[in-house]
């Protein structure tokens, strides 16, 4: 069943961050949220999990609406958020049940799937940004969450590592087929990553278009399709227009 949202709007202190949306994502789809700054991605992603809950309208997961937060998502941000006094392998584990050498064996496991096999007894200082953000996904991903939530968790990181960690998650997606809901400014990363691609648009930010990628995986990221798609979506936020404008005044 998925997630589905019904007419799901936010207000802060009278101001209207996102207004009406209405979308869903099928399991094991990958839905990108697009937008400019300040359309209220990362507040509906929030709503999502629960983490926030004075939204109006309805939130489903497999067919129940809750507010409080899901035990069936898990939640990657914008940084790694990592507790900074405990190891790597600590940090993937932290506020997980059952027996410690359970939770040790199933720790190590993700810890190998995202690459970091031999960093378990490092601590946070001691990695770079792109091991960091590995870890976090690895801790994301070791409760087995049926929705994974992702907040522009590639943005703070060089291209390079950027690339990477898609591939990366795309390899995890293949192993788990988890639906994925990741909120974006970048169109490249979108169009890459993303079965449908939702277009937010305004402040409040409302659902401007719903764009499908019809490319089969892997995709090449200098496809045909994926160019002609990026003129689409930056045609969507008048982003042609703007940059126009921009080389002409």
């Amino acid at each position: 069943m998925g997630l589905e949202l019904k007419n799901v709007s936010r207000t802060f202190a009278g101001k209207t961050a996102v207004r009406n949306i209405t979308l869903s994502a099928k399991p094991g789809e990958i839905i990108g949220i697009l937008g400019t700054s300040g359309c209220g991605k990362s507040t509906l992603l929030r709503a999502i999990s629960g983490l926030d809950n004075e939204y109006e309208g309805e939130i489903a997961i497999n067919g129940q609406t809750s507010k409080d937060v899901h035990d069936t998502t898990g939640f990657i941000f914008q940084e790694p958020r990592l507790f900074p006094w405990i190891t790597v392998l600590e940090n993937v584990i932290f506020g997980l049940k059952g027996k410690k050498e359970e939770k040790i064996n199933l720790g190590k496991r993700y810890l190998e799937s995202v690459g970091l096999r031999d960093c378990e007894n490092l601590y946070p200082r001691q990695l770079s940004g792109g091991m960091a953000q590995r870890v976090a996904i690895a801790r994301a991903l070791v409760t087995s969450p049926e929705i994974l939530l992702l907040d522009e968790p590639f943005s703070a990181l060089d291209a390079f590592t950027k690339m990477q960690l898609q591939d990366l998650l795309l390899d995890i997606w293949k192993e788990h087929k988890t639906t994925i809901v990741l909120v974006t400014h970048d169109i490249d990363e979108a169009t890459y990553l993303c079965d449908r691609i939702v277009i937010l648009r305004g402040q409040p930010g409302e659902i401007a278009k719903e764009l499908t990628v019809d490319e089969s995986r892997p995709r090449s990221r200098g496809s045909n399709v994926l160019a002609e798609l990026k003129t689409e979506i930056l045609e969507s936020l008048d982003l042609n227009k703007a940059g126009k404008e921009l080389i002409t005044s």
